[in-house]
């Protein structure tokens, strides 16, 4: 009997992070069942062995229901901290001055270790320092080779290892730390679908995590200081998908300014036809309430309506005491805000210019035909999962049935707008295709007697990049007749 599964019942894709309250076979698929569709393996906390045993959790699932199911391994990046205090947390007062310096012996009320020696060489006067994602505003008055000098401009409490962001330089450090090259080759050799980078600044940040992957897995950038947002195309334009990771965003930048680059780069991600997740507090009550409140809802409606192809949970599910209900209302919320019949009107005032391609010619074409003709489902049959990314681009409105020899392929669609992935053999012919497609759509409840399906594929078959056939079939209703 082929084993078969049902659509989701919304276009969004739900990725769902794993943490302490989550990591457990039976939680996970719990998850699954409330509409999480990937799953993110935070690499800032716990150990190998540990998300050794989450990932075969997560493939275990898979096997069980038969559906592809994502993983992604968020790298930590270079977190900046400071080093720890003698005597425990102490008191900044505001226009005091505090040292960071080099010296290792612990801290107290006037200065701490700093054990980054890039920044430095990297600040200068006037410079900013936020401490614990903003709480502390530190202003660079003097730097020497051993010591920076700031006066307090916003104090409280500082304590061991508090993060530090520097939103104002370009700070020469590499995207991949050592531990993140363990964590990478750990995700590698656990065949994980996609590789999270954390705090890239550069083009050449992504090059080098790129060239580590090899092609094991599908690399996302995520946006989180400003000067990655600076040279967002360039960074784009050789990764495989964004997220707009708006936790780090907001302490760099003023919590007005996340809004609009929110929608900006959401926008260019659709443009270069590269899937977009957006993050972070979307529905942050839900960590100790079992219901969101109103503007959370709105928040993560907004991320929806701007066509972005993913929405994360990050300690809603990692570490909350409601993360089976978390899933379950940002289901609900997609729905919702997917059956309002404004919303293909609104996802489509970001325009997707084709590029001069014959994929991206009938890709755009695959969505005039169903508008034309109320075409039920587009059917793409794809290896590298090329093609789909070209016709959920332009966020047709009709379910996107992708069919691949490939099970990679098919898991790093769990971040992939409208995509139902199937993994399924290849086809050799023209009439293959079509009664496969036909079989497939009856199968996985996607069109019945009548319905019209536009099925888009490459001649010769098998062969990577070479979409070049568009067919528009009709459903008899009969085409499963014999097969089991």
């Amino acid at each position: 009997m082929v084993q078969s599964f049902t659509p989701r019942q919304r276009k969004v894709r739900i990725l769902a992070t794993l943490g302490p309250a989550s990591a457990n076979a039976e939680m996970i698929a719990a998850l699954h069942r409330a509409g999480a569709d990937a799953f993110r393996v935070n690499m800032s906390h716990g150990d190998h062995e540990g998300h050794a045993k989450v990932i075969a959790a997560i493939r275990a699932l898979e096997k069980e229901t038969g559906r592809p199911t994502t993983i992604l391994v968020d790298l930590q990046g270079p977190k900046l901290r400071v080093g720890t205090f003698r005597d425990g947390p102490v008191d900044l007062a505001t226009g005091a001055t505090f040292v960071l310096d080099t010296d290792k012996a612990p801290g107290d009320a006037t200065r701490v270790h700093l054990p980054h020696p890039e920044l430095f060489a990297a600040l200068e006067p006037e410079t900013r320092l936020l401490v614990d994602d903003g709480k502390l505003v530190l202003r660079v008055k003097s730097v020497a080779p051993d010591r920076i000098e700031t006066l307090v401009e916003v104090g409280g409490k500082i304590s061991d290892r508090k993060g530090v962001n520097v939103p104002d330089v370009v700070v020469p450090l590499a995207a991949l730390t050592e531990k993140d090259r363990r964590d990478l080759a750990f995700a590698l050799d656990q065949h994980v679908d996609w590789i999270a980078l954390s705090f890239v600044q550069r083009p050449e940040d992504v090059a080098e995590a790129r060239r580590l992957i090899g092609g094991k897995a599908a690399l996302l950038v995520k946006f989180e200081k400003p000067a990655g947002v600076a040279r967002l195309e360039e960074i784009l334009e050789i990764a495989d998908a964004a997220m707009v990771a708006r936790g780090d965003l907001g302490v760099e930048l003023p919590p007005e300014a996340v809004p609009p680059l929110q929608k900006r780069i959401v926008a260019a991600a659709r443009r270069m036809g590269k899937p977009v997740v957006v993050a972070t507090q979307m529905l942050e009550s839900m960590i100790v309430s079992p219901t969101p409140t109103r503007a959370e809802v709105s928040d993560v409606a907004t991320a929806i309506y701007d066509g972005a192809d993913a929405i994360m949970l990050s300690a809603e599910t990692a570490a909350g005491a409601w993360p089976v209900e978390a899933v379950t209302m940002m289901d609900s919320i997609a729905r919702s805000v997917e059956s309002d019949p404004d919303y293909y009107r609104r996802l489509h005032f970001t325009e997707t210019q084709p590029d001069a391609t014959t994929a991206d010619a009938l890709a755009e074409a695959a969505g005039s035909i169903i508008e034309t003709i109320a075409a039920d489902a587009i059917i793409c049959f794809t290896a590298s999962g090329s093609t789909a990314r070209r016709v959920a681009r332009e966020r047709p409105n009709a379910p996107l049935l992708v069919l691949t020899p490939k099970r990679d392929a098919a898991r790093r669609m769990g971040l992939l707008w409208g995509a139902h992935a199937v993994p399924t053999k290849d086809i050799g012919s023209f009439e293959e295709m079509i009664a496969k497609g036909k079989r497939m759509a009856l199968r996985h409840g996607i069109g019945k007697a009548g319905a019209k399906l536009v099925m888009m594929a490459g001649v010769p078959f098998g062969t990577p990049g070479s979409t070049n056939v568009l067919h528009v079939a009709t459903l008899t209703g009969d085409e499963l007749r014999g097969y089991s």
